[in-house]
Formats: C-alpha cells, sequence, structure tokens
C-alpha cells in the first residue's frame, strides 16, 4: 500500500471528512502534495463511500478490507492500461522505463502499483514516462518480462 493511502486512511478513520478538498487540505498539511484529482482517483481505487454522519454531511469511510478487487480484475486493468497507453518497455541501469502516450504514465504506473506485484518495489511516473523499480537487481529481468508480456 502506497503511504498516500495509508495516510488518507488514517485521516478518514482520526475525523469525519466530508469533501475532496478537505482531504486535500489534509494531505497537503501532512506534507503530501496531491491535486483535487489525485484524490478523487485515489477515493475510487481505494473505495472509500461516503456514509450518514447523524445530522451533518455524509462522510467517507473505508470499506472492509476484504474489498480489495479480485487478482483477475486487477489483471484486466493492468492488461486494459497497456494495450490503450503503452508504446515501449526499455531497459535502464537497474530500473525499467515504460513509455506511454502523453498524459497517460500516471494512469498506466496506477495500474502497476494496484497489481501489488512482490517483485516491485513501486513506480515513478512523468508524462509520458514511468520508471518501475524492481525490489532487488536480482528480479529486473523477470519484472521486464512480465511486463513485456502485457504489450499487444
Amino acid at each position: 500500500m502506497r503511504e498516500r493511502d495509508r495516510r488518507i486512511l488514517e485521516i478518514i478513520a482520526r475525523r469525519p471528512v466530508t469533501t475532496q478538498a478537505e482531504l486535500v487540505a489534509a494531505l497537503r498539511a501532512a506534507g503530501i502534495a496531491v491535486t483535487q484529482a489525485t484524490v478523487s482517483r485515489d477515493i475510487r481505487r481505494l473505495g472509500l463511500v461516503k456514509v450518514p454522519a447523524g445530522t451533518g454531511p455524509a462522510r467517507y469511510q473505508a470499506p472492509p478490507a476484504s474489498v480489495r478487487p479480485p487478482a483477475a480484475e486487477l489483471d484486466a486493468r493492468l492488461r486494459r492500461a497497456f494495450g490503450d497507453y503503452v508504446a515501449a518497455i526499455e531497459e535502464g541501469s537497474g530500473l525499467i522505463l515504460v513509455k506511454t502516450s502523453t498524459g497517460s504514465a500516471g494512469t498506466v504506473a496506477e495500474a502497476i502499483d494496484e497489481a501489488d506485484w512482490p517483485d516491485v518495489a513501486g513506480t515513478v511516473a512523468g508524462d509520458n514516462t514511468i520508471i518501475v523499480v524492481p525490489r532487488r537487481a536480482g528480479v529486473r529481468r523477470q519484472v521486464l518480462r512480465r511486463l513485456r508480456g502485457y504489450l499487444v
């Protein structure tokens, strides 16, 4: 789970958060730079729901932990993201570069992160390039082969 995800879950567990703007402000106060669009995607990905809060406005709440999408659904999302946006995959010195169409690197990186592969420490996305960071140098080739398997 990403640090930002952990922070979001902590924030909504500690106090009522009724809007995305409130969540953006709370994350920024915690030193995490986000936009409303990013928070909107995070809310959807985490499966947060709005629930009645007594007499006040509805607040965000995390779903039960068992609601994580099945592996097959996560795999389908990754396959769709690769099919729609990925142009090439290249090797770097210990890292893997995924080239995407302009503006879609974040979408593909999120799909890779959601897949939660044990051999991938995480991703860093720019506008049209993603750096995929293998956990150990010895698994880079394996991760590279797996990613290339998603190219259509």
